[in-house]
């Protein structure tokens, strides 16, 4: 073999592991990302609705929805959760998300669920699109209570800018709440 064919070999195989690390790191380039996370907002939704009835009624007068299909949240004195997933308006997807949060303190344990962040007025859909990173905090209103039974949307509820649901819990952890909850737009 000729010194030139050695080193166009070489050449080629470098460029080709090169393509595979890019490829491996998951940069979205020819990705799959957004049609899995829109898939997995779509079985989320679907399961919401048919556990969850009443939370029909909240999705028809929302200006928009932030639907996280799967957080993971561990701790072992010190905690933190993370997930992805889309911000729906009109049922059509306008962004993507991910969700972390991070806690200390006596915990431990670990749990999956998933949430869908309802926001009722338009001003509230607005904070959150035009902020670089939203905190929910501890005057967020539930619409589904920590057992995961249905609560029903009265008055008081109703008229709160964002209502959160938290359902499909699995794992081993005691309660999850979603204030200190950060959101940050993401390109999957």
């Amino acid at each position: 073999m000729s010194k030139q064919t050695y080193n166009r070999r070489i050449v080629t195989l470098g460029a080709l592991s090169a393509l595979g690390v890019t490829a491996a790191c998951g940069n979205g380039v020819g990705g799959r990302g957004s049609a899995m996370i829109d898939a997995r907002v779509d079985a989320t939704l679907a399961e919401m609705y048919r556990s969850y009835p009443n939370t029909r009624q909240l999705a028809e007068k929302a200006n928009g929805m932030l639907v996280m299909p799967l957080v993971t949240e561990a701790g072992l004195g010190f905690g933190g959760a993370y997930g992805r997933g889309a911000l729906r308006v009109n049922n059509v997807t306008v962004d993507y998300y991910s969700v972390t949060k991070a806690s200390g303190g006596l915990q431990i344990g670990a749990q999956q669920y998933a949430h869908v962040l309802f926001f009722m007025t338009e001003p509230a859909l607005r904070d959150f699109r035009t902020s670089p990173g939203w905190a929910a905090g501890a005057g967020l209103e539930y619409v589904i209570s920590d057992k995961g039974d249905s609560v029903s949307a009265d008055t008081t509820t109703v008229m709160a800018p964002v209502l959160a649901a938290v359902f499909g819990r699995a794992g081993l952890r005691i309660g999850a709440t979603l204030e200190g909850t950060k959101y940050t737009r993401i390109i999957p």
